[in-house]
């Protein structure tokens, strides 16, 4: 049922990466399933240390079990139906599936970009007020910090989706990427998307810049603050316990605005090039994030080690 170009679309097809030959479906799909299953196994892992072991129950890991949360259900929110596609060669997703995973794409991206920020907050309380820390970090302080992580992640993916949702499609329904995202999904629209895309474009980089602003203030701040300390020891002991916290917000935010940033000064990628970084960006860090946790975090490698001794 059409009414001149615009067709009523039931389903999208997720295309993946469009250069990929069939015959390393195979490969890929696997490769993606091991990134999954590791992505689950080690956030596991690190969530049940954090239940049963008492020191560990601090504001900073309770928000870096946000943060796992986060990492957990962005990736199931994105890897199955890409593992589907390139291992049983089901790419079809609803209309309304599409949206719901839209929704879910940018909602827990921006849940990670805010809940990293209020690591750097935390770290900064510790280390800039150590004798204010407790009364800075209470329990009320650190619900709201965690509610308002969550709620403020809304706003944005909220407003996209409805704006996004009742635009008329054209007959083309092929999603070229791993997922759908605002920008896949608006690109089959038949009208002219600067409307929508210019006001998702903004957000994209309020959500990524004010988190990201937060936390070069925090750790500028914290390095300030290590500088004033007497003894090359004190200082290593600090920014040891900061490390963890600046691989991961690396990891997230310095590819991310690169990312976007290229796409607005005129740097060009293959097709398939920018979708292995976007999928690299957003994949890795989930997978990664439980080894830094644990490799990089003193208290965390004192009690695996007591553990296996």
């Amino acid at each position: 049922m059409s009414v001149g170009n615009v067709s009523f679309i039931k389903d999208f097809v997720i295309v993946g990466f469009p250069g990929l030959q069939p015959h390393y479906y195979g490969l890929v799909s696997a490769l993606l399933f091991f990134v999954y299953v590791f992505t689950l196994v080690g956030n596991a892992l690190f969530f049940m240390l954090f239940v049963t072991t008492k020191s560990l129950q601090k504001p900073v890991y309770y928000f870096i079990i946000n943060l796992v949360v986060c990492d957990v259900l962005f990736s199931t929110t994105t890897l199955p139906k890409i593992i589907s596609r390139y291992w049983f060669q089901d790419g079809t997703i609803s209309f309304l599936g599409c949206f719901v995973q839209m929704f879910f794409v940018h909602y827990f991206g921006s849940v990670c970009s805010v809940i990293l920020a209020v690591i750097a907050i935390d770290r900064y309380a510790a280390i800039c007020y150590p004798l204010q820390y407790h009364s800075i970090m209470t329990n009320q302080n650190v619900l709201i910090l965690f509610f308002g992580s969550w709620i403020l992640g809304l706003l944005g993916p909220v407003a996209m989706v409805i704006r996004a949702y009742p635009l008329p499609y054209c007959a083309e329904h092929t999603i070229i990427h791993c997922y759908c995202d605002h920008v896949s999904i608006t690109t089959l629209a038949c009208i002219d998307r600067s409307l929508y895309s210019i006001p998702a474009l903004i957000y994209a980089f309020a959500i990524l810049l004010v988190p990201f602003a937060v936390i070069i203030f925090s750790y500028c701040s914290i390095f300030l603050a290590v500088m004033q300390i007497s003894g090359t020891q004190g200082k290593m002991k600090t920014f040891s316990t900061c490390s963890p916290q600046l691989i991961i917000i690396a990891l997230f935010f310095l590819p991310r605005l690169f990312n976007y940033l290229s796409g607005n000064i005129g740097i060009k990628f293959s097709t398939d090039l920018r979708l292995v970084i976007i999928m690299m960006y957003s994949l890795l860090p989930p997978m990664i994030n439980p080894l830094i946790y644990c490799l990089r975090t003193e208290e965390v490698k004192k009690l695996l080690s007591r553990q296996f001794q």
